[in-house]
């Protein structure tokens, strides 16, 4: 943590001297939630839920961000890397599907620290990283050999929508290297038992008015890596944060844009892919950020 390098911004500051970069992390890892989740992709929660611990702070400042409480306001509880460790082991005591560490990339050197501990101690659960894929290939070298699935999100194929939503220059660019990075380390998932023990499963958020865009973004993963991976096209997007001021994010997707990027994905082949239903867009799938099993 002498210079953070971990994500493209390339911020270069000293953590243990106390600086602090975009993303607003600290030295110490802060959560702000410790749960079951129910709702990811079936072969992710499995029966008995997703354990999700959710990280606060993110390099990226989306403006539609449903948990922007966390992200952009920092909500949370720093922990030491033991206490991260025990939770960790916490989750596989709740009987949960996996560990899924949501927004992993800004504290992803102490929970790697954390991983190897409590891996010394028991843990076999499927290790979940889920980011939005602004990250460095050189970062996610990091996980070899303790995190068995990336779940990542590929947003953007355009540069002044990566840039006007997300304040994400060369998002592209970036997101699809590191994601041919995870990849590279995972190979072709393994399902077992009904759930993905080993793979790539990028999430893809349509937005309202970009669905060309988000045909490019499949064409992309398809030309890439075909049914290599597992593809989900979210149908979810409902406005939350500033996306009331924007005239373009203040409304639903339609059924039109959503179904024009599933034909286009069957038209291209896709097999592992999950869609969602319109009743996915609403503010009654997001968590509640209260702390809950982070201490």
């Amino acid at each position: 943590m002498s210079r953070c390098e971990l994500c493209p911004r390339h911020c270069a500051v000293e953590r243990k001297k106390g600086q602090r970069g975009y993303c607003g992390a600290g030295l110490l890892p802060k959560v702000a939630l410790v749960s079951l989740h129910e709702w990811e992709e079936p072969i992710i929660s499995g029966k008995n839920g997703a354990g999700t611990v959710f990280f606060s702070h993110c390099n990226l400042r989306c403006e539609f961000c449903q948990n922007y409480e966390i992200s952009s306001n920092g909500k949370g509880i720093e922990v030491s890397v033991e206490r991260l460790s025990n939770i960790f082991l916490e989750q596989q005591e709740r009987g949960a599907s996996c560990l899924e560490l949501v927004t992993p990339t800004p504290y992803l050197y102490p929970i790697v620290e954390a991983l190897q501990r409590a891996k010394k101690r028991g843990l076999t659960l499927t290790v979940v990283y889920n980011t939005n894929a602004y990250v460095t290939p050189e970062a996610i070298e990091l996980c070899r050999g303790l995190v068995d699935v990336f779940l990542p999100d590929l947003k953007y194929s355009a540069e002044q929508a990566a840039i006007s939503y997300s304040h994400a220059p060369h998002y592209f660019a970036a997101a699809t290297a590191a994601i041919e990075k995870m990849f590279e380390l995972t190979g072709k998932p393994e399902v077992k038992r009904g759930l993905l023990k080993k793979g790539v499963l990028v999430r893809h958020l349509v937005l309202p008015w970009l669905y060309k865009d988000s045909m490019k973004i499949l064409k992309y993963l398809f030309e890439h890596f075909g049914n290599d991976i597992y593809l989900t096209i979210m149908n979810q997007y409902t406005p939350a944060y500033n996306a009331f001021k924007i005239p373009k994010l203040n409304r639903r997707l339609t059924t039109f844009e959503y179904q024009k990027v599933v034909d286009y994905a069957l038209n291209l082949g896709f097999s592992n892919c999950f869609v969602q239903e319109k009743s996915a867009a609403s503010e009654n799938y997001i968590p509640h950020f209260d702390g809950a099993g982070v201490l």
